[in-house]
């Protein structure tokens, strides 16, 4: 009985180690080739701190989105919240003067009622939640253009702690903190993967289904209103948009929770969100400094996660995914 303990524990450790090492090589590989093509302006110590600061954006919401793609939805709604709870959070601190707490409350309680009506709409009304959520990011887009009044909302300097590169490593590890033990060592994190895995054996096991989708688009919700929390004080104002445009915001928070995805194989997924992140934007800075034109940046950049997410999800003869 130890024996086996044991060796399931070497196994778990080597998978986490084999993950680890992936993650390693994509890291370094993605650095090493833009260095090399255009050396003098890119990745140098200064610059490697500022994609990371970057990619710790859009990784706080992805930890949180997890829960909802590892129970198969999605949320086009993403771009809008985290505009609509920065503009809350920014007029709470400002128009109503309440500083920090009313900014930091504001943009998560925020995010999280988005979470909140996105998990209600879905469940109550029983069609793909992608439709439900492109219909209330509209809806979002609205409010904040209200919130807004047509103005940019800009972040007074006093109040852009998060914006440092201090301020925001210490809010985005508590994020992946939190988010860690949700999966970990609660009953959500636990039921999540039942409901991910087989839908209908969880129902028979007495799970109840849309309580917890509910649930997971509430924490979505939440560490998006972090992410808000994050993207204002990086980039000191927020502009309300319309007509869909918000969802320019979804894109690099989805391919994070991808990488997540591919590694949850290896025990790893909150890891590999963060570094997966951090790939990412090695590869947008990259074609940032070699001047190429956005068009070519975003068909490149898709192409090439498609394969790294392709090759990591790679299932061997005879595996059994979930």
């Amino acid at each position: 009985m130890g024996s086996s303990t044991k060796t399931a524990e070497v196994k778990k450790l080597s998978g986490k180690a084999k993950g680890y090492l992936i993650l390693g090589v994509m890291l370094v590989a993605s650095w090493t080739i833009f260095k090399v093509i255009t050396p003098g302006n890119f990745g140098s110590p200064s610059q490697i701190l500022q994609y990371f600061q970057a990619s710790l954006l859009a990784a706080t919401g992805a930890v949180g989105f997890y829960f909802v793609m590892v129970m198969g939805m999605f949320d086009f709604s993403i771009g809008a919240n985290i505009i609509l709870s920065s503009i809350v959070g920014c007029v709470m601190a400002t128009r109503f003067g309440l500083g920090y707490p009313g900014f930091v409350l504001g943009a998560i309680i925020c995010g999280t009622l988005v979470g909140i009506l996105n998990g209600i709409f879905y469940v109550k009304m029983r069609i793909p939640s992608m439709i439900v959520t492109t219909g209330l990011a509209l809806i979002y887009e609205s409010l904040a253009n209200y919130m807004a009044g047509g103005v940019v909302q800009t972040l007074p300097s006093n109040l852009r702690l998060f914006g440092s590169m201090q301020g925001s490593i210490v809010l985005a590890l508590i994020a992946f903190a939190a988010a860690y033990i949700f999966l970990n060592y609660t009953k959500v994190g636990t039921y999540t993967y039942a409901i991910g895995s087989n839908e209908f054996v969880a129902k028979n096991m007495g799970i109840n289904v849309n309580k917890f989708k509910v649930i997971a688009f509430i924490i979505s919700g939440a560490f998006f209103g972090v992410e808000a929390i994050l993207s204002i004080s990086y980039g000191s104002s927020m502009v309300a948009v319309t007509g869909m445009a918000s969802m320019s915001r979804n894109f690099i928070p989805t391919m994070g929770c991808f990488f997540g995805m591919a590694f949850r194989k290896y025990g790893i997924p909150i890891q590999a969100i963060i570094i997966g992140e951090f790939v990412i934007n090695i590869i947008f800075y990259g074609f940032i400094a070699l001047g190429a034109p956005t068009a070519i940046q975003d068909v490149i950049t898709g192409m090439a996660l498609l394969i790294i997410i392709t090759l990591t999800t790679r299932v061997d003869k005879g595996e059994i995914v979930k």
